[in-house]
C-alpha cells in the first residue's frame, strides 16, 4: 500500500507540479488549495504526510500546523516557504513540524526529504504500537478494592523520587507494580533496569550491579557498564534483594546513599541519578534477626512499603484477568480467541491459585494450546488444575504417577481429581526433600501436623524405612 501525501498550497501550479512528482514516485496524492480545506480532509482521512505551505490566506500554515497536532497529532509535516526566515523555521519545528524546506523545490531534494520524512513516520508508528504493546503486557488488571488500593499508592509514590519496597507472594506480579511506578514518575521516558538477584551467581553480583573494568578477573576482556549506570537517569528495580549476599548489601548501602560507586577492579568514582526500587518475597524483618538481611539497607529501601495481594484476596478480579490473558496469548501465538464457559470460570474462581497470577497467565496459556475446541469448559479448567509438568521415569517409578496419567484418568467429582493431585504433588515434594517432613512441610508452605493429616488421609505411600 503507498504512502499517503496531502500538498497543502494556495499556489495551484505548486498543487499540479508536486503532486505529479510525488504520483510518479508511487504515493498516493491528495492537495488542498486552503488551511481549511486541509484540516477536513484530514479529519476524515489524515495522509501519512502533509506538504504544508506557511504563507496563504485566511489560514496560514502555522496556525493550520497548531489545529492540526490537535486534531490528528500522528501526521508527519513538512513546512514549505518561498519566503522564509530561521524564526519561522524554528516557531514550525516547535510547533511539531518534521521538517522545513524551501521554494523553489528541486525534484531530487523533495523526494528525498520525502522519503526520509515517510521513513520517521513508520518508524514513529512502530515504536508506538511497541510501546503499546509492551504497555499493555505490563498493564495492572483489576478493579477489586485491593487492586485499587494498590493503584492509588502506585498514583501517590509515582511521581516521587522516594525508594519503594514492594512485598508479596511468588507470581503475585511485583515487577508489574515496579514497572508501573517508573510509569507514573518523571522518569518514564528514562532506562528502567530489572535485575533478578536470585538469578545471578554470588561471584557475578558485584559486576553486574557496578560493572568491571578490563582484566578486572579472569575473563574480563572488555569494560563492562553494570546496572547501576545503564539505569541512570531512571529506575533500577532489584527484584528478590534478599538473596544478596550481606558483602553485596553493603556496597549497595552505600552506591544508595552517595549515587556513587567505581566499578569491579577500577579506582574512578562513576556518579549516577538512579531510583531504587526493591521487591522481595521474604519477610525481611525475619531476616534481619537471621542475620541474613542488613538493617540500615532495609530502612534506606523502606520508605514507601507496598504488598501486592495475593490472588486469593482479589478473586473479583479472575474475570478480568482470564479475558486480559486470552487477549494477549491469541495476539502473541497467532492462535484464534477462545471463550470460557460460566462453569469453567466458576472453578477458576474456587481455585486456590498458589502460584497466583504468575500460575492463571500459565494456565490460560496451557488452555489456548491444548483445547481443541472454541471454547474451554470446566472439564478442561478442572483437568488442567490438577497437573504440573511430566515427572521423569525415575521419578514416576517411586510410585507417583506422571502427568499425563493425571490427565487422561477418569475422576468421577473434582474433589477425586484434586485428591489424585494432592497425592502425587506431595508425594513428588517428599521424594525433593529426601523424605524430611519439616523441609517439606515449610517448601509447601503448611503446618507440619497439617502435612502428617494430608499424608494419612490420601495414603501417600512413604519411603519403606520409614
Amino acid at each position: 500500500m503507498s504512502a499517503s501525501i496531502l500538498i497543502v498550497d494556495d499556489e495551484v501550479s505548486i498543487l499540479n507540479s508536486l503532486s505529479s512528482i510525488l504520483e510518479d514516485e508511487g504515493y498516493d496524492v491528495s492537495v488542498a488549495k486552503s488551511g481549511v480545506e486541509a484540516l477536513k480532509l484530514c479529519a476524515t482521512s489524515p495522509p501519512e504526510l502533509m506538504m504544508l505551505d506557511i504563507w496563504m490566506p485566511e489560514m496560514d500554515g502555522l496556525e493550520t500546523l497548531r489545529r492540526l497536532r490537535e486534531l490528528v497529532p500522528n501526521t508527519q509535516v513538512m513546512m514549505m516557504s518561498g519566503h522564509g526566515s530561521i524564526e519561522t523555521a524554528v516557531k514550525a519545528i516547535k510547533l511539531g513540524a518534521y521538517d522545513y524546506i524551501e521554494k523553489p523545490l528541486s525534484l531530487e531534494n523533495v523526494t528525498l526529504r520525502v522519503k526520509h520524512a515517510l521513513d520517521q513516520h513508520r518508524l514513529e508508528q512502530e515504536n508506538r504500537t511497541l510501546r503499546t504493546k509492551v504497555e499493555r503486557k505490563f498493564e495492572l488488571i483489576g478493579h477489586s478494592p485491593a487492586m485499587q488500593q494498590l493503584k492509588q499508592i502506585i498514583e501517590t509514590a509515582g511521581p516521587t523520587n522516594s525508594r519503594v519496597l514492594i512485598g508479596g507472594e511468588n507470581g503475585t506480579g511485583k515487577e508489574l507494580v515496579a514497572r508501573a511506578i517508573h510509569q507514573h514518575s518523571g522518569r518514564a521516558t528514562r532506562p528502567f533496569v530489572a535485575v533478578n538477584c536470585a538469578a545471578i551467581p554470588e561471584t557475578l553480583i558485584e559486576s553486574e550491579l557496578f560493572g568491571h573494568e578490563r582484566g578486572a578477573f579472569s575473563g574480563a576482556t572488555t569494560m563492562k557498564r553494570g546496572q547501576f549506570e545503564q539505569a541512570d537517569g531512571g529506575t533500577l528495580f532489584l527484584d528478590e534483594i534478599a538473596d544478596m549476599s550481606v558483602s553485596t548489601q553493603a556496597k549497595v548501602l552505600r552506591a544508595l546513599q552517595e549515587q556513587q560507586f567505581t566499578r569491579v577492579g577500577g579506582t574512578k568514582l562513576i556518579k549516577v541519578d538512579v531510583r531504587v526500587l526493591a521487591a522481595s518475597n521474604k519477610d525481611l524483618l525475619q531476616e534481619i534477626e537471621k542475620g541474613t538481611f542488613r538493617e540500615d539497607l532495609f530502612y534506606r529501601l523502606n520508605v514507601v512499603p507496598i504488598v501486592v495481594p495475593t490472588l486469593r484476596d482479589r478473586r473479583e478480579d479472575i474475570p478480568l484477568l482470564v479475558k486480559h490473558f486470552l487477549r494477549v496469548h491469541a495476539e502473541e501465538q497467532g492462535l484464534k480467541l477462545k471463550q470460557v464457559a460460566p462453569e469453567a470460570m466458576d472453578v477458576f474462581m474456587h481455585y486456590e491459585w498458589p502460584g497466583n497470577i504468575r500460575e492463571l497467565r500459565n494456565l490460560i496459556e496451557r488452555l489456548m494450546i491444548m483445547v481443541p475446541g472454541p471454547v474451554i469448559e470446566a472439564s478442561h479448567a478442572s483437568v488442567a488444575l490438577q497437573v504440573r509438568p511430566q515427572l521423569s521415569a525415575a521419578q514416576s517409578a517411586g510410585g507417583a504417577q506422571p502427568a499425563n496419567t493425571l490427565l487422561t484418568r477418569h475422576y468421577d467429582s473434582l474433589r477425586d481429581a484434586r485428591n489424585a493431585f494432592e497425592k502425587e504433588f506431595i508425594a513428588r515434594k517428599l521424594r525433593e526433600h529426601h523424605w524430611n517432613i519439616s523441609r517439606t512441610a515449610e517448601d509447601l508452605k503448611i503446618e507440619r501436623s497439617h502435612l502428617h493429616r494430608k499424608i494419612k488421609l490420601l495414603d501417600v505411600e512413604m519411603r519403606p524405612e520409614m
